[in-house]
């Protein structure tokens, strides 16, 4: 397939790696003069475009930027972009880097927020995981242990072919229902930043309080932001664990 990443960062550049391994067709665009996107594009094994036309031709544009970055784009951005082109969200919400957005303060889902933003419905994926457990923690199909991944959206054929490509990048999926439905993996959650398995993923999503979701979001920011020294991923996973009795204890 020909897929189209906005944003090279932690996530958006592990992704553009994982597509292009499973030999895919990978463009990538950023906020940086063309010369460093061609060397960053070089490092991922992707092939740079500007914004305008990496949005054009596309089977799935994948839509990696924090945000706050999101209203900053072009209202007409996506109007050439194919209608059955798939766009992903993999964004997650923070007040300390995104500001306030009144409308995800109040509750409404950050995908379905991002969807009106840009007048395209999106499939929300590849949010739920470290950038670091999207690097270096995928298996293959079947191996035990497997870590999940959580996918939301409205368009059932879209969630097929998405969950193929996570798939590809190691991991299992579990649906999570429609795009409303991704606050169950929104920070805040059991599901997220947790690494659990599919049987384990189904139940964290389930168990998730939507109304508590924030308040334990800025918590756990505010708990590593007093930190002296940087936590390991490990630690963020067993802390993340910690919060939900529920969830499976790391090792």
């Amino acid at each position: 397939m020909k897929i189209g990443i906005i944003g090279t960062g932690a996530i958006g550049g592990t992704i553009a790696k994982k597509m292009v391994a499973a030999g895919h067709q990978v463009f990538v665009t950023n906020s940086a003069e063309f010369a460093e996107l061609e060397k960053r594009a070089n490092e991922l094994g992707a092939l740079p475009s500007p914004l305008e036309d990496l949005v054009k031709g596309k089977d799935v544009v994948i839509l990696s930027v924090p945000t706050i970055a999101i209203p900053g784009l072009s209202k007409t951005l996506f109007d050439e972009m194919p209608p059955d082109t798939i766009l992903v969200d993999t964004s997650n919400y923070y007040p300390f880097r995104d500001a306030d957005v009144e409308e995800i303060k109040k509750g409404k889902a950050e995908s379905v927020w991002v969807a009106e933003q840009i007048g395209r419905p999106v499939i929300k994926a590849f949010n739920n995981l470290l950038a670091e457990s999207l690097a270096s923690g995928g298996t293959p199909k079947g191996a035990p242990g497997r870590i999940a991944m959580a996918i939301s959206g409205d368009d059932p054929k879209a969630k097929e072919i998405i969950s193929g490509l996570i798939n590809q990048a190691g991991f299992d999926v579990v649906d999570a229902g429609n795009l409303e439905s991704s606050w169950r993996h929104q920070p805040g959650t059991p599901a997220y930043c947790t690494e659990l398995n599919a049987v384990d993923l189904k139940q964290a999503l389930n168990d998730g309080v939507r109304e508590v979701a924030a308040q334990i979001r800025d918590s756990v920011i505010k708990l590593f932001a007093e930190r002296t020294t940087q936590p390991s991923h490990e630690e963020i996973v067993k802390f993340n664990r910690s919060l939900f009795p529920k969830n499976p204890k790391s090792e």
